[in-house]
C-alpha cells in the first residue's frame, strides 16, 4: 500500500491510533491513514462515529475499481457496520438489456459486485437506498456517496453525511470513522441562499414535475451552497423531495437543502438559518421556472424513440401510479420503454399487483442499474422522453441522444402514441405552455 502523510495533531481515539498502527494489518492502516489525510483537507480536528454507508466504489468505471476492492477481499477486510451498495453499470439479473459493452467490462463489472459481496456490504444496488426499510434515521452520522442520496438522507431524512468519493467511502465505512466536518456538524448544516416560490400558482408547487425542474433551478443557482426553499406544501411528498434531490445534486454540486414546513431540520425560516440572514434571496419567478424547463428539454416535438424512468430509481408508489396510467394500454412498436429501480422495490411492486399491467403494456423493468450509464441500454438513441430531470440534465453529454422533458402523464401518452405528446389541458400545463 502507499504511504499517505497525515497531520498527527488530530485528535485520535485509541482505537483509532490502534488502525493506524497497523493493529488489524496493512488494509485497516491503510484505510485509516486515508480518513485522516481527509480529515486534514477538510480541516477537521477529529473525527466522529458513523453508523451507516451507501458506497459508489462498488459501481464498475475501469480496472482502477477492481484492483482496489480486490486488495480489501484478499486482506479478508469485513465492514464494522451496515453497508449498501449503490447502482452498476450492468444489471446482474437482466445483463441481455444493456448495449454491449465487451467482454471485459462485463467480467470486471461482475466481479468487482462480487468482491463487495464478500467484504459483507448489502448487495442492494440502488441510487435510492432511502428506499428500503432498515436504513439510517434523523440525526445519524453516516457515509453517503451517491449525489442524489447523500442529499436526501441530509434534506429529507436528517441523517448527518458529506459527499464521500470513490474509495474514501470504503475507507471511511472500513474503519466506520469520518472527519468530523461540513454536514456532520451543526454550523455545516445552515441554510445560506433563499428560495421564494410564493410568486408562483398554487396549482404548480403541488407537482412532482414542478418539484424537478425547481430541484435544476436552485442547484444551478446554489452551487455547493445549502438552499433554503420556503413556499413548497406542507404535504410534499417523498417521491417530489427525491426530484428536487437528485436535480439539485446535478446541476449544482447540492449536498443538502432545507423545505421550510416540509423537512426536519426546517420547521421555520429562522430555524433553517439558524437564527443569521440569508447570505441571498431568489425570488422564483415563472419566467425562471419556464426557462428552467425548457433547458432541460431541447429536443423538439417529434417521433419518439424511448422513455427512461427510474432516475433515481422508481419507487412503490410511482409504480402505482404509472400502472394507473398505463392500465389496457400499449407502448407503440417503435418506442423503448424502460423503468429502472432496486430488487427490493421490483418485488414490493410485484406483490402489490402494480407490474402486471405495467409489463402487459410492453414496459422493460431494469434493476441494479440505469439507463444514461454507458455503456446504454439497447435502443437507447434519438429522441428519448423522460420525467427526470437529473437524466435530463447528464444523459445528452452521454449517448447519443435528445431529451424531451414531461411529466410522468405526458411519457405515458406519448410512449403509447409515438410520439411527444403533451398535456396542456390541466392548470399546471397551461403553466408550462404559457
Amino acid at each position: 500500500m502507499c504511504q499517505i502523510a497525515i497531520d498527527m495533531s488530530l485528535e485520535l481515539s485509541e482505537r483509532d491510533r490502534a488502525l493506524l498502527d497497523g493493529q488489524d494489518g496493512p488494509i485497516g492502516s491503510f484505510a485509516m491513514r486515508v480518513v485522516l489525510r481527509a480529515a486534514e483537507i477538510s480541516g477537521a480536528r477529529q473525527l466522529t462515529d458513523v453508523s451507516f454507508a451507501h458506497i459508489d466504489a462498488c459501481h464498475y468505471f475501469g480496472t482502477a475499481q477492481l484492483d482496489f476492492v480486490r486488495r480489501f477481499a484478499d486482506a479478508s477486510a469485513r465492514f464494522p457496520i451496515p453497508v449498501w451498495t449503490n447502482t452498476l453499470p450492468v444489471s446482474l439479473v437482466r445483463p441481455e438489456n444493456r448495449a454491449e459493452a465487451g467482454v471485459r467490462f462485463n467480467e470486471e463489472a461482475r466481479q468487482v459486485a462480487h468482491l463487495y459481496s464478500e467484504l459483507g456490504c448489502r448487495p442492494v444496488w440502488t441510487c435510492s437506498p432511502y428506499q428500503i426499510p432498515g436504513g439510517p434515521g434523523f440525526g445519524d452520522q453516516i457515509v453517503g456517496s451517491e449525489s442524489n442520496a447523500v442529499a436526501y438522507y441530509n434534506s429529507v431524512i436528517g441523517a448527518r453525511t458529506n459527499k464521500y468519493g470513490d474509495f474514501l467511502d470504503v475507507c471511511a465505512a472500513l474503519v466506520g470513522r469520518v472527519p468530523l466536518a461540513g454536514m456532520h456538524t451543526d454550523e455545516g448544516r445552515r441554510g445560506s441562499v433563499q428560495f421564494d416560490l410564493t410568486g408562483l400558482p398554487d396549482e404548480l408547487r403541488g407537482t412532482e414535475m414542478f418539484c424537478h425542474v425547481l430541484g435544476h433551478l436552485v442547484g444551478g443557482r446554489s452551487g455547493s451552497r445549502i438552499p433554503v426553499i420556503s413556499g413548497l406544501p406542507a404535504d410534499t411528498p417523498g417521491d417530489s423531495l427525491k426530484g428536487i434531490s437528485a436535480a439539485g445534486a446535478a446541476s449544482g454540486g447540492v449536498a443538502m437543502f432545507h423545505a421550510v414546513g416540509v423537512t426536519p431540520e426546517a420547521p421555520d425560516i429562522q430555524t433553517a438559518f439558524q437564527g443569521q440572514e440569508p447570505d441571498k434571496c431568489v425570488q422564483v419567478t415563472p419566467d425562471m421556472v419556464r426557462r428552467a424547463r425548457h433547458s432541460l428539454s431541447p429536443a423538439a416535438d417529434g417521433p419518439l424513440d424511448m422513455v427512461a424512468l427510474g432516475t433515481p430509481h422508481f419507487s412503490v408508489t410511482e409504480f402505482g401510479r404509472l400502472a394507473a396510467l398505463i392500465d389496457g394500454r400499449k407502448v407503440h412498436p417503435d418506442v423503448t420503454f424502460y423503468v429502472s429501480t432496486s430488487r427490493f422495490v421490483e418485488q414490493l411492486a410485484k406483490e402489490k399487483g402494480f407490474l402486471e399491467p405495467i409489463e402487459k403494456a410492453g414496459v422493460d423493468i431494469l434493476v441494479d442499474t440505469c439507463t444514461y450509464f454507458s455503456p446504454a441500454v439497447r435502443n437507447c438513441r434519438g429522441r428519448v422522453m423522460t420525467n427526470s430531470a437529473k437524466w435530463a440534465y447528464y444523459a445528452p453529454g452521454m449517448l447519443p441522444v435528445e431529451v424531451v422533458f414531461g411529466g410522468l402523464e405526458d411519457c405515458v401518452m406519448s410512449a403509447t402514441a409515438g410520439e411527444v405528446r403533451r398535456d396542456t389541458a390541466s392548470a399546471p400545463g397551461a403553466f408550462w405552455s404559457a
